[in-house]
């Protein structure tokens, strides 16, 4: 019997995981649960799954859904802030943790995870991408078995030698593919993209997304955060890591070698597939996903990426060669114009001038501790809010 922790519960994730796990009683027992603000909604997660403990974002967050608790007669121990976050990745009692809070706020409980030797189902990506060389090390030190959860990376997870050990070239590895769908916007008219709404962004093709990631793969931001993970992951320099454009979706990512041959996993844009393939690695169980019909779907699509079309995908690149804090920094100003364009303050395509704004404006440091980290995360977000403060003099911060 395993022990999970979920950071980020309520979540789409969080949920599909919780699905996964209802499906084998006998095999998986829920530690805690997580969440940030989603009262309701983790009340009545905790109701059905009894964990141990439960961790909101905030006091009021945590008397409220301790009240709730108390009414159904629920024993979970409610408690709530960052502190706490990370005592429920790191417990003795917990065996693996799904990490899926979305952005920054995920690092510190990730990283705790990694530190305790936790087996480490990464579905947070921002956590790697910011921390980089300081996450690895601290899964190398501690045995922590770390499992990618992201579609992609799962795949290519699954494509490479069990023996792998981030060595591509003495594995024969000649290219790493990560394919994307290209969103909602890989055939609408460049000129008109400056008029796109929040609710057309979050309208994804294929995937059912939280707010910040559905706009994050509009942009094809998301799938520049994911050749930055996927150069950690798995030891692949940038010009090794290529962006393929798949319309379907069917096709999660691809290795090819050297002798020719490429390697594939398919599946139904379903998340529930790499989260049961993580969650029982190196075995398999059943997810709830429906075996793939290769005939229903008929034809496979692919193309190259537009980078006049999805120009933070080149930030992208640009930042992971760049090293350094500098694909902290992208997170943090991409973090910052996201939300700003979901408030309505700045139009879809000033989300990646704000990230070139910052990256130009910022020196590049190296991050040598969490603390310098933090620090380089925290200017460019300053930066960030100048540069829309800029942009929309007229609004709030």
């Amino acid at each position: 019997m395993q022990s999970v922790t979920i950071l980020g519960a309520t979540g789409s994730i969080g949920v599909s995981t919780l699905d996964v796990l209802a499906r084998h009683p006998e095999r998986y027992s829920v530690y805690a649960l997580s969440a940030h603000s989603k009262v309701d909604e983790l009340a009545a997660q905790c109701e059905r799954f009894k964990p141990a403990r439960a961790v909101v974002g905030s006091a009021a967050a945590a008397a409220q859904l301790s009240a709730l608790l108390q009414a159904k007669g629920l024993r979970t121990e409610v408690e709530y802030g960052e502190a706490a976050l990370c005592a429920i990745a790191s417990a003795q009692e917990v065996d693996a943790v799904m990490a899926a809070i979305v952005g920054a706020a995920g690092l510190a409980p990730t990283l705790a995870a990694a530190r305790a030797g936790k087996k480490v189902l990464l579905a947070n990506k921002e956590a790697l991408v910011m921390s980089g060389q300081l996450f690895m090390d601290a899964v190398a030190e501690s045995g922590a078995v770390l499992l990618p959860i992201d579609s992609e990376h799962n795949a290519i997870f699954q494509c490479l030698p069990h023996n792998y050990g981030r060595q591509p070239a003495a594995s024969g590895v000649a290219r790493i593919l990560l394919t994307a769908s290209g969103g909602p916007f890989l055939k609408r008219a460049v000129e008109t993209l400056d008029a796109v709404t929040p609710e057309q962004a979050c309208l994804h093709p294929n995937w059912s997304m939280g707010r910040k990631i559905s706009v994050d793969s509009a942009t094809m931001m998301n799938k520049g955060l994911e050749v930055i993970e996927a150069h950690w992951l798995f030891g692949a320099a940038p010009d090794l890591i290529e962006v393929v454009i798949h319309p379907q979706s069917v096709i999660h990512s691809m290795v090819s070698y050297a002798d020719g041959s490429v390697l594939a996993q398919l599946g139904n844009p379903d998340m529930r597939t790499p989260i049961a393939h993580a969650l029982a690695y190196p075995e398999r169980i059943a997810s709830g996903v429906a075996a793939l019909d290769l005939t229903a779907i008929a034809t496979l699509q692919f193309e190259k990426p537009d980078f006049q079309r999805f120009p933070c995908l080149a930030l992208a690149f640009a930042a992971l060669r760049a090293g350094g804090s500098a694909p902290a920094v992208l997170n943090a100003a991409n973090e910052i114009a996201v939300q700003s364009f979901l408030d309505l303050r700045i139009g879809f395509r000033q989300i990646d001038r704000v990230i070139d704004q910052v990256m130009q404006a910022l020196p590049q440091g190296e991050v040598g501790s969490i603390e310098a980290l933090m620090e380089h995360d925290r200017l460019a977000r300053d930066a960030a809010r100048r540069c829309i403060a800029e942009i929309a003099p007229g609004e709030s911060q």
